[in-house]
């Protein structure tokens, strides 16, 4: 693919003679042709030079054995085989683990000892991806008539292979000199991985087709139409950036992104599709505008493009100015589903405090930076709290749970003005306060959420949650989501999970009539309060999902109170043992 040093310092007609005889050797036996051809070779004195030349490379034993395993894998090629596993690698791994698990004699050991080496794995490795075909196609040589007078310090011809993936490169016009810079690199692309192109290079063609006077749109749907091996001229840049490292940047989204429908993209091939909740590391934040970001956990190595916060907010914030947007500030409208902690009626119910920091503080939401973080044993256990849309009566499940492990959970003891009944015990059921001391708690904010039911005052106290917490169990609480932006802090940690009933879709009732003629008849009969129960349940899960989404951790669909618990129990075992994305700020020192 280039002048070596020993191509370099033979003639012209060496490298034409080489040209002949390779011709030949394609047409004959390999390794019968080559032992012919470094019999025959004699020097004479006109080219005696060159014969000694052509005799070392043919006499060359390595060139030898390649010649016969290329001969071997031509006459295996022409059987046409298929492999019997394509898992090679696997079945493998669970041979060594079987035979560790018991004793072994001599031969086993060797075997042990043989499927364990390092050459073997790779060999298997390299099985299984010939199996699967996922191997690349083979790079084509060069073009024979691409321009040899070109400067090789100035041009350069760079030859890539994409396969249906994007290029992984953005590209711009220069508007001083008109010309078509190289403006990004996606990570993990094909450019990326290829170490050839560069941002600020210049591009002039695309497999042979000058690119000087076409527009930008043109020549990104050039390259996207390009299959298998694409080559480019390139001017290289004068000087070349540092290759991007890997970022230890990850970020929480807190909207959903579609790039296909993103005007603004600069390349919508490029762009990063993600959903509210998706965990991203981004890859670098050099261009203010776009960020290069991968989904952790996604099988593709590429990075994309995705929108950064500050140009997020930008144009979140025009198109409320333009009134395409709602206000993010403006009073949301309450649901009529929405629960209470302490049941109250809906004629009762009134706004309950809160206060504290999160993602919703915010005028627009847009990525919270996140980190792994997993509960040591020295540490408190994590806050779980839950939230319900109308119907989901979390009450009684946070009630079930914790009778079945009352040593592990717990739940935080309200505080109440109304007077304690005789089979009552202060700080079990309730801790009973005078009014005067609940209004005074109320100022001082110690109550994460409060009300009024029946003339009594209600509240559940951030020193409640800390007695649960002293004791090393784990606290289940469930509040209004409002009381979310209080319970976010670094203290409590918590895990957030959003309950919600399977809704079923309406349903028509038949009832018993009787006909003109006296026989009964079954026709259908309407309950028009069933159908707006159920629409109501809906609209509560979506409201709340819409207003509080972005600060849930995990969403329990209720199909009835056993599978619920059940998998709530779950939840809170896994919290113990595994780790969970968090806020930066509730780990930083």
């Amino acid at each position: 693919r280039g002048r070596g040093p020993l191509m370099s310092s033979r003639p012209a007609r060496s490298c034409s003679l080489i040209l002949f005889l390779l011709d030949v050797v394609v047409l004959l036996g390999l390794h019968e042709t080559l032992a012919l051809l470094t019999s025959q070779l004699r020097p004479d004195a006109n080219h005696k030079e060159d014969m000694v030349f052509l005799k070392d490379v043919f006499s060359e034993r390595s060139l030898a054995y390649l010649m016969k395993i290329h001969e071997r894998l031509r006459q295996y090629e022409r059987q046409s085989p298929t492999p019997v596993l394509h898992s090679v690698s696997s079945l493998a791994e669970d041979v060594t683990e079987e035979m560790q698990s018991r004793p072994m004699n001599t031969e086993e050991r060797e075997l042990l000892q043989l499927l364990t080496s390092p050459h073997l794995k790779a060999l298997l490795s390299v099985h299984d991806t010939v199996a699967q075909k996922s191997f690349d196609p083979v790079l084509p040589p060069l073009p024979d008539d691409y321009d040899d007078d070109l400067e090789e310090e100035s041009v350069k011809i760079v030859r890539l292979v994409k396969n249906k993936e994007p290029l992984g490169a953005t590209i711009r016009r220069d508007e001083a000199t008109a010309a078509v810079i190289v403006a990004r690199i996606m990570r993990g692309g094909a450019a990326d991985r290829s170490g050839l192109v560069h941002v600020g290079d210049e591009l002039r063609e695309v497999n042979g087709v000058s690119v000087v006077h076409k527009r930008p749109d043109e020549i990104s749907q050039l390259l996207s139409q390009s299959q298998g091996s694409i080559t480019l001229k390139i001017i290289p840049a004068i000087k070349e950036e540092d290759r991007l490292r890997e970022s230890k940047v990850y970020l929480r989204a807190l909207f959903d992104y579609i790039p296909l429908e993103d005007k603004a993209t600069p390349c919508q091939e490029a762009g990063l599709p993600f959903k509210r909740g998706d965990i991203l590391q981004v890859v670098t934040q050099d261009d203010p505008t776009w960020w290069q970001a991968k989904r952790v956990g996604d099988s593709n190595l590429r990075a994309g493009l995705v929108p950064s916060k500050h140009f997020q907010e930008r144009r979140l914030a025009y198109r409320m100015k333009v009134g395409t947007l709602p206000n993010p500030k403006s009073p949301k409208t309450p649901s009529s589903g929405l629960r209470r902690s302490f049941r109250l009626s809906r004629k009762d119910r009134q706004g309950s405090s809160s206060d504290g920091s999160d993602p919703g503080d915010s005028e627009f939401l847009t990525y919270e930076e996140v980190t792994r973080y997993q509960q040591r044993p020295n540490e408190r256990p994590r806050l779980v709290v839950l939230i319900g849309s109308l119907g989901a009566r979390i009450n009684e499940l946070k009630q079930r749970v914790i009778a079945e492990n009352p040593h592990r959970y717990a739940v935080a003891v309200p505080h109440t003005t109304r007077p304690k009944k005789p089979h009552e015990k202060e700080g079990v059921e309730y801790h009973f306060v005078t009014k005067q001391q609940f209004d005074t708690d109320v100022v001082n904010n110690k109550f994460i959420e409060h009300g009024e039911y029946k003339e009594n005052q209600y509240g559940t106290s951030i020193e409640a949650i800390r007695s649960v917490q002293a004791k090393n169990k784990m606290c289940i609480v469930d509040v209004q989501p409002e009381a979310l932006r209080r319970l976010r802090t670094a203290e409590f940690k918590p895990y957030v999970v959003f309950v919600k009933p399977r809704v079923p879709e309406s349903r028509r009732r038949r009832t018993t009539a009787t006909s003109p003629g006296g026989a009964e008849c079954m026709t259908p009969l309407d309950f028009p309060s069933q159908d707006e129960d159920l629409q109501e349940m809906r609209q509560s899960a979506i409201q709340m999902d819409q207003q509080y989404g972005h600060l849930v951790d995990r969403v329990l669909i209720k199909e009835d109170s056993a599978s619920a618990c059940t998998e709530l129990r779950s939840i809170l075992e896994r919290l113990e043992r595994e780790c969970f994305w968090v806020p930066l700020s509730w780990v930083r020192t």
